[in-house]
């Protein structure tokens, strides 16, 4: 029976893997790459936003991710899908982003650091945040993996280089500091005290 629109394999016989995609850009196709784009110029943005306060750096390393992948087409070997392969990347260029950055806080101070001009994010997510940053950044990382950018754990152990135990482990502990971390009762900025609140 020839497929039709409403026959589902017409619909999915249409869609490429990422991974033929990025064969499909090794070998020349220039609409390879640029659907890869499409698809995870989004989800490799919000990888980033969540890691850095400032959107216009995450935006940065987005395309520098892109870039990165781009000049090591060549060396592609579709091993894995194509996403752990992408977020390794980012991962990498996210550790030399911070490198650079605790360099310059260090010899350079912080007067170069850009500051955004955005309205204050939600409360929520103010505190979401702060709970995050409190967490031990390898039990963060393997979090954040998976509930934010949605990675198996499969997936998370070859992105991180560790066996899959070793993230479930994390990932439990990381769940448990975050949930006793957001219970914690949230102490109002000095601005918001009333007199009464403030006075000893």
């Amino acid at each position: 029976m020839n497929p039709t629109p409403e026959h589902p394999d017409a619909q999915t016989a249409t869609v490429q893997s990422d991974e033929l995609l990025m064969l499909a850009f090794c070998r020349g196709s220039k609409d390879a790459f640029t659907e890869l784009f499409s698809r995870y110029k989004q989800p490799l943005f919000g990888f980033f936003r969540r890691r850095l306060a400032d959107s216009a750096q995450a935006e940065e390393l987005t395309q520098e991710t892109f870039l990165a992948v781009l000049r090591g087409s060549a060396r592609y070997e579709p091993s894995a899908l194509f996403r752990t392969y992408l977020y390794a990347i980012g991962l990498k260029i996210l550790r030399a982003h911070r490198r650079k950055a605790a360099f310059r806080a260090t010899f350079l101070g912080t007067a170069h650091e850009s500051r955004e001009p955005i309205s204050e994010p939600a409360t929520h997510e103010i505190v979401l945040r702060e709970a995050l940053g409190k967490l031990e950044r390898h039990e963060r990382e393997v979090l954040l993996l998976r509930e934010f950018e949605q990675l198996s754990y499969a997936e998370i152990a070859e992105v991180l280089h560790m066996p899959v135990n070793t993230v479930r482990s994390r990932l439990f502990r990381a769940r448990m500091a975050l949930r006793d971390l957001l219970a914690a009762p949230v102490a109002k900025p000095a601005s918001e005290l009333t007199p009464s609140e403030g006075c000893v």
